[in-house]
């Protein structure tokens, strides 16, 4: 190589890491939800202030309701675990947004709530 050539740089395609680094999914084995209980979730979001976070396929002020699916299994602990923060609110798991506390909800809208986010595929 003369000396005026510069070596041709890698052009290295990090979106795929970022994105993984992002959901850090959580292994386990889905189990089965209630339908109901999911149509129910389904409904309370829509009323609810979700949509002022969140949208269903990407990122907004909070992380995408598909990316959350994503990242837990459906399981009752995480499910409970889940519903508590979004009664509580919270912040860290998805970086530095700041989770709203909803403490007009009850454990069973919650439940019904997050249910619904974790049946997205």
């Amino acid at each position: 190589m003369a000396c005026t050539q510069k070596p041709k740089q890698e052009v290295i395609d990090t979106s795929d890491l970022k994105e993984r680094e992002y959901i850090r999914a959580i292994e386990g084995v889905d189990e089965v939800l209630d339908p109901e209980l999911v149509k129910r979730g389904k409904v309370l979001i829509s009323y609810a202030d979700c949509a002022s976070c969140h949208k269903p396929e990407e990122r907004a002020k909070g992380p995408a309701f598909k990316d959350i699916a994503r990242r837990y299994p459906i399981s009752q602990v995480y499910i409970n675990l889940l519903a508590r923060k979004v009664i509580s609110g919270g912040t860290g798991s998805w970086g530095s947004p700041v989770m709203a506390a909803h403490p007009q909800l009850t454990m069973e809208e919650a439940t019904a709530m997050v249910s619904y986010i974790l049946s997205l595929d």
